[in-house]
């Protein structure tokens, strides 16, 4: 079974969002490919926008999923990133991104429901 690793991360201060995206897709994503590769199976950044542009600034700013096949691939990732060698890569590199602070980090169980492709209409109470 899948075992899925989800963060919320926000960038560091003063850092405009196209230069906090474009640094994660250029430089820190790169860092990932390669402590994740063998042991993850999807690596995904998403990205939040406000609806409109009256929104106030958001908490976080990413979304990062990261799949592994199982629970024994998700600790053995971690254990290996833990050695001091990647852990002082991986930090340096998070300093010049994120505000480190607010980095909220979950394994995480899903639950998909299929939908109908007709639109719904609630014309009666839930079950």
């Amino acid at each position: 079974m899948t075992t899925t690793m989800l963060a919320l991360l926000k960038r560091r201060e003063g850092m405009s969002k196209e230069d906090f995206q474009a640094y994660y897709e250029t430089k820190h994503s790169e860092i990932g490919k390669r402590v994740l590769g063998g042991w993850a199976t999807r690596y995904e950044r998403r990205y939040l926008f406000p609806r409109s542009p009256d929104e106030q600034d958001q908490d976080f700013d990413v979304i990062l999923e990261i799949d592994f096949p199982d629970e024994a691939a998700f600790e053995g990732c971690f254990a290996a990133m833990s050695d001091p060698e990647s852990q002082k890569i991986i930090t340096e590199d998070e300093a010049k991104l994120f505000d480190r602070s607010r980095i909220r980090a979950y394994r995480i169980e899903s639950r998909t429901s299929v939908l109908p492709l007709e639109r719904g209409k609630l014309t009666e109470a839930p079950l």
